[in-house]
C-alpha cells in the first residue's frame, strides 16, 4: 500500500491524545473514525477537538471553512466494526496497559480489513508484543505523538522485529502528510528516544534528592539556568506527569534491568497520588502554594555532571544498541521535548571522557546499576565523542566555502562557489552544518556574517546538476529537501545572531538560507525571488514556513507564487531586507554590523532567539521562556557590567557570564 492509497483513518481512543491525533489527521484531510468504548467518551473527545478547531479558527491558524471541514471528516463511533471496516490505516491510542491493548487488538483484527496498516501510539510498550496480539506483524509499528498532538512536531516511527520495511515508509510518508517531522527507531526498545532519555533524567534527579545529594531547587535551577534545558527536571516531571513517568519507567526496569529502578520519591509521589499539575500537587503545589518557583541561582556542579553523564550513558545505550544515531536523537529530543541543542551534542560538547569518568566514580561510591558505564560509552570516550566531526577547527577543510576570522569575534562563512553563482550543492550543505557546529563550538566567536564570493550572487539557489540527480525518485527528492531543511535550521537556531551580507542574486535556495539569518543587509544591485513555481517545485529548504514569519503571509504567497524577481529597495519595503547599502559599501557595513553585534551580550542575544522561537506559534509559550530568561539574567556578570557601564557612560565589555 502507498500513503495516496489511504483514505479513512481510524483512531482507537478519544482521550487526550486520541482525539488530537483525530484532529491532526482531519486537518490533513483525511476521513477519521474516532472510535471509543462507549458514547460518553467519544463525545467528549469530539467536543474536544470542535473546541480545539474553533480556537485554532480564531488565533487565524486556521480559516473558519477549513475548521469546519476538518470537524465534518471526524465520525465519533462506539461499534468496532463500524470505526474500522473501510479504513487503510488504524492508530490505536487507548491506555497504556498491555492486557487492554490485547483486548483492543484482537477485536480489530477480526474487525479491519486485511490491508490495513496498525499503529501504536504508545509511549514505551514493546512494538513486537503489541504486534503479536495482530496477525499481521509485518504490517505493525509504533507511531508515537507528543501531546498535545496539535502543537508537538515530533512522531517516533519505531520498528518492531518483524515490520516491514514499506510500512515503516508509509507511516513516515503518513506523518509528513499531517505536517509532522517523523523520526525512525529502527529497533523495538523501552522508551524509543525521547522518553529513554528523558525518563532516566527525572529518576536521576529523584535519586539525587532522596539521596541528600542536592535539594530540588539545585536540581530545577541547574536544569532550567545552568544547562539551559526548557524546565527543570521535577518541573517537567509535574508537567508530563508523575504517574506516566513511574510507569514508563517501571515498565523500563521490569524489561532492562535495575539501572531503571524507580527513585523512593517518585514512588512517594505515585503513591500519594501527587502527580503534578494534573492532579494539583506533584513535586510543586499548583492549589495552595506558588506553582512552579525555579530559583535561577542555585546551581550545582553536581548535579550538572550526574545529570549529563545520565544522558550520556542513555544515549551510548541507544546509539550503541542499533536504536537510533546520534543525529535522529538529537532531532527527536529537540522536537519533543523543546531541548535548545541535542543531548548527543550536549554531552559531547561537555567532554565524554569526563562524562565516564564521573559515572564510574559514581558507581564505585553507589554501586547502583543506574551508574555503571555502557559499552559504548566506554568506546566513544577513548574516541573523543559520539560524533564524528573533527574538532579542531584547523584540521577541516572546505571546497565550497570558506570560513575566515576577520576579528573582534566574528566567524566569516563565505559560499565560495563563484563559478557557479554559489548555487547550493549537498556539498556546501554538508559543508556549511560543519561550520555552523564549529563556529558554535569556538568561544572566541560571538556573531556569524554570511557572503557570498564574487559580487555576482549571494547564491542563486540550488544547484540543479545536484537536483536533477534526485529529479526522478521522490524519496530522494524528499532527503534533498530535510537535508536542506535541516542545515538552514541549524543556521537559524544558533544561539548568536547571524547576519547575511546579500550582493547580487539572492534567488530560491539561496534566499531560502538568508531567510535563516536574523538581520539581512543587501547591496543596492541585489535581487530576491522564489522562482521554484516555475521549475514546477516549491520552495523545498523551509521557504514556505519560514518567509511567512518575516514578510507576513500574503507577501510570502506573493513572492513564491509569482516567481518574480524583487529589487532590494523591494524586499526593504516588505520588511525582508534590513537595510539597502552601495554596492562597494557592503562589505564594511555587513562586517560592522556583525562586529556591533558580537560586542552585545552573548547570553541575553541568545535567549531573545529562543524566546521568539518559542512564541513563532505560541505565544503564551514564548512569554513563559522569556519571564523564565529575564529571571536569569539578573543574576548574571554581564547585567552588572551593562548597568556600570550605562551608569558610568562608558561602553560595556560583556563577557557571556
Amino acid at each position: 500500500m502507498e500513503v495516496e492509497d489511504i483514505n479513512t483513518i481510524a483512531v482507537l481512543g478519544a482521550g487526550s491524545m486520541g482525539h488530537g491525533i483525530a484532529e491532526v489527521a482531519a486537518i490533513a484531510g483525511y476521513d477519521v473514525n474516532m472510535r471509543d468504548i462507549n458514547e460518553e467518551f467519544v463525545q467528549s473527545g469530539y467536543d474536544d477537538i470542535e473546541w480545539s478547531l474553533d480556537k485554532l479558527a480564531e488565533k487565524d491558524q486556521l480559516s473558519r471553512d477549513e475548521a469546519d471541514a476538518a470537524l465534518e471528516r471526524v465520525t465519533p463511533l462506539v461499534d468496532m466494526e463500524e470505526a474500522v471496516s473501510d479504513a487503510e490505516f488504524v492508530i490505536e491510542a487507548v491506555p497504556e496497559q498491555m492486557e487492554i491493548k490485547e483486548d483492543v487488538y484482537e477485536e480489530l483484527e477480526s474487525a479491519a480489513p486485511d490491508h490495513a496498516i496498525f499503529a501504536t501510539n504508545t509511549s514505551s510498550l514493546s512494538i513486537t508484543e503489541l504486534a503479536s496480539f495482530t496477525e499481521r506483524p509485518e504490517r505493525f509499528c509504533g507511531m508515537h505523538f507528543f501531546n498535545p498532538p496539535i502543537r508537538m512536531q515530533l512522531v517516533e516511527v519505531i520498528s518492531g522485529a518483524e515490520t516491514d520495511e514499506k510500512t515503516l515508509e508509509v507511516t513516515e510518508e503518513l506523518a509528513e502528510a499531517f505536517d509532522k517531522t517523523p523520526v525512525r527507531v529502527h529497533k523495538d526498545s523501552p522508551g524509543f528516544i525521547v522518553n529513554r532519555i528523558l525518563v532516566p533524567l527525572m529518576n536521576e534527579a529523584c535519586w539525587l534528592v532522596t539521596e541528600d545529594e542536592a535539594t530540588i531547587a539545585e536540581v530545577d535551577s541547574t536544569t532550567k539556568y545552568g544547562m539551559g534545558l526548557p524546565m527543570g527536571s521535577f518541573e517537567l516531571g509535574d508537567q508530563v506527569g508523575n504517574d506516566v513517568s513511574y510507569h514508563v519507567l517501571d515498565y523500563m526496569h521490569d524489561v532492562l534491568g535495575e539501572a531503571y529502578e524507580p527513585a523512593p520519591l517518585l514512588e512517594e509521589k505515585v503513591e500519594n497520588e501527587e502527580f503534578g499539575r494534573k492532579s494539583g500537587k506533584g513535586f510543586y503545589d499548583y492549589e495552595d502554594g506558588d506553582g512552579v518557583q525555579i530559583p535561577s541561582d542555585e546551581q550545582s556542579e553536581l548535579v550538572e555532571r550526574r545529570l549529563l553523564a545520565t544522558m550520556a550513558n542513555e544515549a551510548a545505550k541507544l546509539i550503541g544498541g542499533d536504536v537510533a544515531p546520534p543525529e535522529s536523537i538529537d532531532e527527536a529530543t529537540q522536537l519533543g521535548a523543546g531541548f535548545p541543542d541535542g543531548p548527543v551534542k550536549l554531552v559531547d560538547e561537555y567532554g565524554l571522557e569526563e562524562l565516564h569518568g564521573v559515572l564510574e566514580e559514581a558507581y564505585e561510591e553507589t554501586g547502583h546499576d543506574r551508574y555503571r558505564p555502557a559499552e559504548y560509552l566506554v568506546e566513544r570516550a577513548d574516541a573523543g565523542g559520539f560524533y564524528d566531526l573533527e574538532d579542531d577547527a584547523d584540521g577541516v577543510e572546505f571546497e565550497s566555502i570558506r570560513v575566515e576570522y576577520p576579528g573582534d569575534m566574528v566567524g566569516h562563512v563565505v559560499l565560495d562557489r563563484p563559478h557557479r553563482m554559489n548555487t547550493i550543492s549537498d556539498e556546501l550543505l554538508e559543508e556549511l552544518s560543519t561550520a555552523i557546529e564549529m563556529l558554535e563550538d569556538d568561544e572566541s566567536v560571538r556573531a556569524v556574517l554570511i557572503t557570498g564570493e564574487g559580487g555576482k550572487a549571494f547564491s542563486a539557489g540550488a544547484d540543479v546538476q545536484s537536483m536533477a540527480g534526485a529529479g526522478a525518485d521522490p524519496i530522494e527528492g524528499q532527503e534533498l529537501s530535510r537535508t536542506g531543511q535541516s542545515t538552514f535550521g541549524e543556521l537559524e537556531s544558533c544561539d548568536m545572531p547571524v547576519v547575511a551580507g546579500i550582493d547580487g542574486y539572492c534567488l530560491g535556495g539561496g534566499m531560502e538560507l538568508a531567510t535563516c539569518a536574523d538581520i539581512r543587509i543587501a547591496s543596492e544591485r541585489s535581487e530576491f525571488g522564489q522562482p521554484e513555481l516555475d521549475l514546477g517545485l516549491i520552495p523545498g529548504w523551509g521557504g514556505t514556513q519560514r518567509l511567512k514569519h518575516i514578510v507576513g503571509e500574503g507577501r510570502a504567497k506573493e513572492i513564491i507564487f509569482t516567481a518574480d524577481r524583487y529589487d532590494a529597495e523591494t524586499m526593504e519595503r516588505y520588511g525582508f531586507v534590513n537595510d539597502v547599502v552601495g554596492n562597494d559599501e557592503l562589505d564594511e557595513r555587513a562586517l560592522d554590523l556583525a562586529t556591533d553585534l558580537a560586542g552585545g551580550p552573548p547570553i541575553a542575544q541568545k535567549f531573545t532567539k529562543r524566546a521568539m522561537a518559542a512564541g513563532r506559534d505560541d505565544t503564551d509559550a514564548g512569554l513563559e521562556y522569556e519571564a523564565s530568561a529575564f529571571g536569569h539574567l539578573m543574576a548574571t556578570d554581564d547585567l552588572m557590567e551593562g548597568i556600570t557601564a550605562f551608569m558610568g557612560d562608558g561602553d560595556p565589555e560583556f563577557e557571556g557570564k
